[in-house]
């Protein structure tokens, strides 16, 4: 794997993190539905989560 790409893959999972996070907060300033922050609670742990592999991932195969 290029270091052109795990970088993109990095960059991804973490921008996909912070969007969630983003998300979530908009949607908790504007006072919306506890459900859908809920919801995306879940998509943030998961997708941490997912980021976490990747990035270890990444850093084991560099060596």
């Amino acid at each position: 794997m290029s270091t052109s790409t795990s970088n993109l893959l990095v960059a991804g999972a973490i921008g996909a993190v912070a969007l969630v996070l983003f998300l979530g907060l908009v949607n908790m300033l504007r006072g919306g539905s506890a459900n859908t922050s809920q919801k995306l609670m879940r998509w943030r742990v998961g997708l941490q989560f997912f980021a976490i592999l990747i990035i270890m991932g990444v850093l084991w195969l560099r060596g």
